[in-house]
């Protein structure tokens, strides 16, 4: 059962963060660049309270469904949730508190630049829950 709430998980994370990437970053690249900043800020706010827990439920029910079952692609599957954790903080964060740190009455310039780069980085949190999905699917896949 630990397994497959893991895979739900996961597969929860992933379809979050692909339907960032695909449906909701290019809906909003088509705003001015003032409003893509306003609509940015409250999307990730948002998002964050909702992929953080995804991201560290499915890793430690992925760790659980690896210690009592001992299928190495729950711990993978675990690794790559938990991935996502550093890979916000260390490589996104930076980017996130340029854009935060941007006022109304700034130059608006650098916000279309950072919103894309921000985008492409996002992209590989979706990378990490479809590998991770597909480790869970692996390791309950009856064995022939």
């Amino acid at each position: 059962m630990t397994g497959l709430l893991a895979l739900a998980v996961a597969a929860l994370f992933a379809g979050a963060a692909f339907y960032i990437n695909f449906a909701e970053q290019p809906a909003r690249l088509k705003l001015d660049d003032r409003a893509l900043l306003t609509e940015w800020l409250p999307a990730y706010k948002r998002g964050t309270l909702m992929q953080a827990p995804l991201a560290l439920i499915g890793a430690g029910l992925g760790a659980a469904a690896w210690w009592t079952g001992g299928q190495w692609p729950f711990l993978l599957g675990a690794l790559l949730m938990l991935t996502n954790l550093p890979w916000t903080l260390v490589i996104i964060l930076p980017v996130n508190n340029r854009l935060a740190a941007i006022k109304a009455e700034d130059d608006p310039a650098p916000i279309r630049p950072l919103i894309k780069s921000w985008g492409r980085l996002h992209a590989a949190r979706t990378l990490f829950g479809l590998a991770a999905t597909a480790c869970y699917i692996r390791a309950l896949a009856p064995v022939s």
